[in-house]
């Protein structure tokens, strides 16, 4: 069986001259959440819009469901769906209106797609202003109408880039419980996503990417255990944290010394470390002030390999519809 997603050695160097790819390889099988993350700027969007066909690659090779972006656009765009970080809704339509547009642009008959449209409302709660026009609505709600339009015909590989920004927690919650089932059901999906918490929860693998390459790939959960089971921190007198590290540095229980004043350490074995650890720098003679033990997140294993935290400053604005602009040949400016 093909991959659902295939990339081998993508590269994209814009005309400016700026590399945003470079040499990025990886596999999703069918079935499975892939979840890309990064800083701003790491080439996350770039990557994505390629394999959505809205960018050329400049080289290397991409396959969704065996088929070459490049040779066979069209044929990949009957198979996927795509939600930008721009929201792509026209806001002369209803949120009914839309849906059903980007169902009929999508061979969907009126029938069919007038009852995926009610669908896919009440999913994401907006069957109350089914009917009223999306320059009506706030953000977040034409958030929703975006995303769902990209579920309209049931595409077997969905590309979400960024899908969750300026949604409320009830809508957020909503969709992911809707992909769940639809990954059950065989949905491949590639995210992008700020919200770290949403791809440790839904993603079956990551990868972390900076200035267009890999850094790191694997499950959230073998990514979180190579940086230790637990995280500690412990605040001593000012003077004593030389002798603290000294202690601590031979304790089995650390994996990583991971920043000096507080101490911040890595556990092996989690919770159970905690008091061997703190009794072992209490018996070196160092008064422990406070502490505070808490688990390894992705946040800190993005940390570890990027040298960043997620920002959060994701540009919102309305843009052509990506699968209005496939339909009719047009590609948003790269």
């Amino acid at each position: 069986m093909n991959p659902a997603i295939e990339v081998t050695e993508l590269v994209k160097v814009y005309p400016s001259g700026k590399r945003a790819v470079d040499g990025l390889s990886f596999t999703v099988p069918p079935g499975q959440v892939f979840g890309l993350l990064g800083p701003n700027g790491s080439g996350k969007t770039t990557t994505t819009r390629i394999l959505a066909t809205l960018l050329h690659r400049t080289s290397g090779t991409v396959r969704i469901q065996g088929i070459d972006v490049e040779r066979r656009p069209r044929d990949v765009r009957r198979v996927i769906g795509y939600t930008g970080q721009s929201i792509g809704v026209d806001d002369d339509l209803t949120a009914r209106e839309n849906l059903v547009l980007q169902g009929r642009l999508h061979g969907l008959g009126g029938a069919r797609a007038a009852e995926r449209a009610a669908e896919l409302l009440e999913l994401m709660s907006l069957t109350d202003v089914a009917d009223v026009r999306t320059g009506r609505f706030s953000g977040g709600m034409r958030r929703r109408v975006d995303l769902v339009q990209a579920l309209m015909h049931e595409p077997p590989v969905l590309f979400l880039d960024e899908p969750t920004t300026g949604m409320d927690p009830q809508s957020r919650a909503a969709l992911w419980t809707y992909l769940d089932r639809l990954r059950r059901d065989g949905l491949t999906a590639l995210l992008t996503t700020q919200y770290l918490e949403e791809a440790d929860r839904a993603c079956d693998q990551i990868a972390i990417i900076d200035e267009g390459r890999l850094l790191t790939g694997g499950t959230p959960q073998a990514l979180k255990a190579e940086l230790g089971a637990d995280r500690l921190t412990v605040t001593v007198p000012p003077a004593c944290y030389p002798d603290a590290a000294r202690i601590v540095a031979e304790c089995p229980e650390v994996t990583r010394i991971e920043q000096a004043e507080p101490l911040v350490l890595s556990l092996r074995s989690g919770g159970a470390s905690v008091p061997e650890v703190l009794r072992r720098i209490e018996l070196g003679g160092v008064r422990i002030t406070t502490v505070q033990h808490s688990p390894v997140t992705l946040d800190d294993v993005f940390l570890r390999y990027t040298g960043h935290r997620v920002r959060t400053d994701i540009d919102t604005r309305p843009a052509m519809s990506a699968a209005f602009a496939a339909m009719h040949g047009r590609r948003p400016r790269s």
